[in-house]
């Protein structure tokens, strides 16, 4: 067995750890494209509650107070950190269910197939292993010198998204122009520097920052944020956030934990709750369209 895997009894008492402590897997939808036809891909957190057999109980994702819908059959990479170390494996989703938290509240959950070998993976730009990789978007970061400018970005930001919608919709919707280009409406911001987006949650997201852009994390509490997602989405997902909290990684490269805020534009959040649902989807069709076309050929 190569040094990279785990064994079985290993790696069933980490996720059954995890499991005990009430912890988190990170899992994304499973992708074979490559180069220039792989935009990124969204990691995101759900909490282990149930070893069962051989399937593990997951809390169903969520992307502001709304469920992603996974389908039942698609093809899942999972994570589980185990210290200082990230472990990837394939996983299925084998359809929804509802877990009993107690005797008086149940919850939306996902049952996913164990693995059979999980792979130590180097987490950088992407986490890879000899089975699959997953690319971690790059994202654009702005200290924001005032909240209250983010309100012409980001309705500029959703007309670029009504247009996209109305571009790929089977039904016709009311032509909407756009008097300027999105990337001419800025708000008030500080220098630009990046990150890569390792996880989205529930309200916000985790970034990675390099060790020598970590200090602008230390000039404001609100940023201005924008990843793209292509080819899948062609609109980029812009939004206000809260540095929430940051720890520094074994890398010396530094954690970030922000919220969305959506203070000044509260109708912004469903644009950023559509975006990120609708990308979960296409990548979904995407895939569920290339496993009919493998049996066809």
């Amino acid at each position: 067995m190569p040094a990279n895997r785990s064994r079985t009894t290993g790696w069933r008492r980490s996720l059954q750890q995890i499991n005990e402590r009430n912890g988190s897997i990170e899992l994304a939808i499973a992708s074979d494209r490559e180069g220039s036809e792989r935009g990124g891909d969204l990691i995101w957190r759900s909490r282990l509650m149930h070893l069962d057999g051989d399937a593990m109980i997951v809390e169903r994702p969520m992307a502001l107070g709304k469920e992603l819908q996974i389908d039942e059959g698609v093809e899942l990479i999972g994570i589980m950190a185990i210290g200082q170390n990230r472990w990837m494996f394939s996983t299925v989703n084998m359809g929804g269910v509802t877990h009993a938290i107690n005797d008086k509240r149940t919850i939306p959950a996902l049952r996913l197939k164990l693995p059979t070998a999980v792979e130590r993976c180097q987490r950088r730009n992407f986490y890879r292993v000899e089975t699959a990789a997953l690319v971690l978007p790059e994202v654009e970061i702005w200290p924001l010198l005032d909240p209250k400018s983010v309100m012409l970005a980001e309705r500029a930001n959703e007309i670029e998204f009504e247009a996209e919608q109305r571009r790929t919709s089977v039904v016709p919707r009311p032509r909407i122009e756009l008097p300027f280009g999105p990337d001419e409406v800025m708000p008030d911001v500080g220098p630009r520097f990046a990150g890569r987006l390792v996880n989205i949650g529930g309200g916000g997201l985790g970034l990675h920052i390099a060790s020598d852009d970590s200090h602008h994390l230390n000039t404001r509490k609100v940023f201005w944020l924008r990843f793209s997602l292509p080819p899948e989405l062609s609109t980029p997902i812009c939004a206000t956030s809260k540095l929430v909290h940051t720890h520094m990684e074994a890398d010396r490269h530094t954690y970030a934990g922000f919220t969305f805020d959506f203070t000044f534009n509260p109708s912004h959040r469903a644009f950023v709750v559509d975006q990120i649902c609708r990308y979960i989807a296409i990548q979904q069709r995407a895939q569920l369209q290339r496993h009919r076309e493998r049996l066809i050929a």
